[in-house]
């Protein structure tokens, strides 16, 4: 079933840090399966703001066992959600919340102890905690090691909580702060988190090779940095995972990687649209993408940032032909497969058809 949103009530709002704040939901009973999620997976949330509908997503930070359903907002200057989150959001409110949707997660294990890797940014730690909280609790003798770039110490999003999971297991979670703005005992861990010090930190702390699976989330230039560092010691693609953050402006993080090249669209074409079992006929106009002509003609498809990176829309083509602008979140076998973010893709065809039903 397609991601879908119910309006649920605020349980919880936490402050965490000056600019960021946690919000948890009540959930009622009969929607628990619809909620029920995987670490490292998001949620959307909808309101109205001066009168125009927006949509942000949000990292899920409690753990798959914790009970709770919550979710960190760190405030940008200029976002118009995050700064209404912080300085609005209360308990007791209701707002519209999508069902969890993502594949940024923890590959299944088989049973035996893993050496995991995260390298995180600012509120890049969300969906990490979310991560760590699992595994430690699931994988009794799998070992989580964190690299977590910040510009104070004031600025780290749930310093407690880490240092409180850091107490609880000792000898399985180990935490290392990167603070650009403010020096360290330990020089390597003073200053930006750049390719010099990861690959100091993947060779003297835990070995690049002894590592099962890394995790890589925040700003664009933290993830391509790790990136490239991971690819020059030798780790695997299969063995990286990211997730990007969607700027509040909805801006790309880094040059757009395009999926068709070389398409010309400039015409009107006919979507026919498949969403939880039934069919809808939309009319594109020319240069408008497929969700833009959806929303246009009163269909709810799925989308959430509108900027190729959350993988919210994604749909499968076929039939027709489509050109997709940019690409952050579908992973090549899915570009193999058909698949495309619809919020990216006009036809080029006279005709396409788009099933979001398939997996």
């Amino acid at each position: 079933m397609s991601p879908r949103f119910h309006t649920l009530k605020i349980k919880d709002v936490r402050r965490e840090t000056q600019d960021a704040v946690t919000v948890s939901f009540d959930v009622p009973e009969g929607l628990r399966e619809d909620y029920r999620f995987s670490a490292g997976q998001y949620l959307t949330l909808k309101t109205l703001i001066q009168g125009s509908e927006v949509r942000r997503s949000y990292s899920i930070c409690a753990g798959e066992g914790d009970g709770e359903l919550r979710v960190a907002i760190k405030k940008i200057d200029g976002g118009l959600f995050s700064n209404f989150a912080n300085e609005n959001l209360a308990p007791g409110a209701e707002i519209e919340v999508m069902s969890p949707s993502g594949r940024f997660a923890v590959p299944a294990g088989e049973g035996g102890p893993r050496t995991l890797v995260a390298i995180a940014a600012g509120s890049g730690i969300t969906p990490i905690l979310a991560m760590i909280r699992t595994v430690m609790a699931r994988e009794p003798e799998t070992q989580f090691f964190l690299f977590y770039g910040n510009r104070t110490s004031q600025s780290i999003i749930f310093k407690g909580e880490l240092e409180d999971l850091k107490d609880r297991y000792p000898t399985r979670l180990a935490v290392y702060h990167v603070l650009s703005r403010e020096a360290q005992d330990v020089s390597l861990l003073s200053g930006r988190l750049d390719a010099e010090k990861l690959r100091t930190l993947l060779t003297s702390i835990v070995p690049a090779a002894d590592v099962d699976h890394f995790f890589l989330c925040g700003p664009g230039e933290l993830i391509e940095m790790a990136r490239t560092s991971l690819s020059t010691l030798g780790v695997p693609v299969e063995k990286v995972h990211q997730e990007f953050f969607t700027p509040a402006d909805g801006t790309a993080p880094h040059a757009p990687k395009p999926a068709h090249k070389g398409a010309h669209v400039d015409h009107a074409a006919l979507a026919e649209l498949v969403i939880d079992g039934a069919r809808y006929s939309v009319p594109v106009a020319a240069g408008e993408t497929i969700i833009d002509a959806a929303a246009r003609a009163g269909v709810e498809a799925p989308f959430s940032c509108k900027g190729g990176m959350c993988c919210t829309c994604r749909a499968k083509v076929v039939e027709g032909e489509v050109d997709m602008a940019v690409n952050y979140s579908l992973e090549p076998w899915e570009l193999e497969a058909g698949f495309v973010l619809s919020c990216q893709s006009r036809p080029v065809s006279e005709r396409v058809v788009l099933d979001y039903d398939e997996i």
